[in-house]
């Protein structure tokens, strides 16, 4: 796992008090449960720019306070009995209470009934197949774990096919939330419990009934601006008002948010599809908002699997203090978006609306899949699936950006950092992103622009910059396929 750890090279303490202090603050905190797998202190330390011996004396200190225990060889774990004082999750630091007012003059974040619906299809443009297709978002099919997953899933048909003839528990299968709890409190700090958790059909029907308990005709949602295509139309269905909020290289631009909006849909990890990563103070700044206007925050926790250069930042929901946000993951980047299995963190206030409005659209989903993504994950497969899809994307990343160099050199290249697609901006002289995409395509490679690449723009005038851009999804290409591509792609531009 890539542990969010936020080392300061030239900070007051050194970078070993600063390992050993936030593990420690992450194991108390209950974001990193008993008995869950450390990191190797070789990967940990390239993944904070640090000295492995550094890493290695941390861990030697919290084994000796026995908040870790080290199992030779298999490696260093959390402590199976330790003492934790923590709040109960989800709810504010005893702390926050002290600077909580009664905020009884303010506005508090409130359900709202959809009043009609419109139909929402997101798909890819394209008739047919391009044999070397730069599309977004898909991962490397070749990549999945066939064996393993074959084999989970004939372990649970064997030992509980009983399953497949009873309804599930609609809020989704409780082993499967509670391996979610273990997973998003180590990678992404959020302290929370299954019963907070909700298994979906994907991000989409996760978006899908968020605005029905929260969008009615006319209410004013905050979304990103250029932003994911399949959140804002799915708002629009409901009659809300999009308000474009202006994205730069570092995501959504907070000062620029609306006064009175009831929502704001955010992408922080990875901004779709600009690719920028959300700050720190950009991130306070958005919940200060949110408690302002009494609106709720949508993190959409977008690429937070593939980190390249440092450590991730902590999840916009470990930081609300006031419960305002929704957290959604999938598994879609990770295992495949065939296996339509994603989740929401929930705040205390949305469960059981939410829970309601699952069971009137499905009741629940496929208990096969479910049970054998939950053994996946609680024996140690997906970490370990996860962690060689990010080695093996951060090279195809390098790839690409050195035959961009090279052969495209008047392309600007953005967003890099993390995720599965990249960024270039075209030179002004060049021809418009559209006839790229035309010509491209003759030649048997997918490129795409914003639009075409399921991002939306909103009143942007044709001449804007954000028209310039070309997506560039590597994830499902490997290296002689990428430089295949570029070539046939320089050839169809010359």
């Amino acid at each position: 796992m890539q542990l969010p750890l936020n080392i300061a090279a030239h900070g007051s303490e050194s970078l070993q008090q600063q390992i050993t202090q936030q593990i420690r603050s992450l194991i108390h905190d209950g974001r990193l449960a008993p008995g869950a797998r450390m990191p190797a202190t070789r990967e940990l330390a390239s993944d904070l720019g640090v000295s492995r011996n550094t890493v290695i004396a941390a861990f030697q200190r919290l084994v000796a306070e026995g908040c870790l225990e080290s199992r030779e060889p298999v490696g260093t774990f959390v402590a199976q009995r330790i003492i934790i004082d923590r709040p109960a999750p989800g709810l504010a630091h005893p702390a926050a209470a002290v600077r909580h007012d009664t905020g009884a003059h303010r506005p508090q974040p409130r359900l709202r009934l959809p009043q009609h619906w419109q139909a929402h299809h997101v798909a890819r443009p394209h008739a047919g197949q391009v044999a070397l297709d730069f599309w977004v978002g898909r991962p490397d099919a070749r990549l999945f774990p066939l064996r393993t997953w074959s084999m989970l899933l004939t372990r649970a048909l064997h030992s509980q096919a009983h399953q497949l003839c009873e309804y599930g528990d609609p809020q989704g299968l409780l082993a499967l939330r509670e391996a979610i709890v273990s997973h998003v409190g180590a990678t992404r700090g959020i302290a929370t419990d299954a019963g907070r958790v909700l298994i979906t059909n994907g991000i989409q029907e996760g978006l899908s009934l968020l605005a029905q308990l929260l969008i009615a005709p006319g209410v004013e949602v905050a979304v990103e601006d250029p932003c994911y295509m399949g959140a804002s139309r799915v708002f629009a269905a409901h009659g809300a008002v999009l308000a474009g909020v202006p994205v730069d290289e570092q995501g959504m631009r907070t000062q620029a948010l609306p006064r009175r909006a009831a929502l704001a849909y955010v992408t922080p990890s990875h901004q779709y599809p600009l690719g920028g990563t959300l700050p720190l103070t950009r991130r306070r700044a958005l919940l200060a908002w949110a408690r302002e206007c009494g609106a709720y925050v949508l993190e959409d926790d977008y690429d937070s699997d593939f980190f390249y250069d440092r450590a991730p930042l902590l999840a916009l929901k470990s930081l609300d203090e006031h419960d305002q946000v929704v957290y959604l993951g999938t598994f879609s980047k990770t295992l495949g978006a065939g296996l339509r299995i994603g989740y929401m963190v929930l705040p205390r206030s949305l469960c059981q609306a939410a829970v309601n409005a699952k069971v009137m659209l499905n009741n629940s989903q496929s208990w096969l899949e479910q049970a054998a993504l939950a053994a996946f994950m609680a024996e140690g497969g997906y970490e370990q699936h996860v962690r060689r899809l990010r080695r093996l994307y951060a090279a195809r990343r390098d790839h690409l950006r050195t035959a961009l160099a090279q052969w495209l050199p008047h392309w600007q290249v953005q967003g890099a950092g993390s995720g599965m697609h990249l960024v270039a901006s075209v030179p002004a002289d060049a021809a418009p992103v559209h006839e790229m995409e035309r010509a491209a395509h003759a030649q048997g490679v997918g490129i795409y622009g914003v639009e075409r690449g399921n991002g939306q723009l909103l009143d942007v005038a044709p001449e804007h910059p954000w028209r310039r851009i070309v997506l560039l999804g590597y994830a499902s290409l490997d290296e002689p396929q990428i430089s295949d591509a570029l070539l046939r792609l320089r050839q169809a531009l010359a």
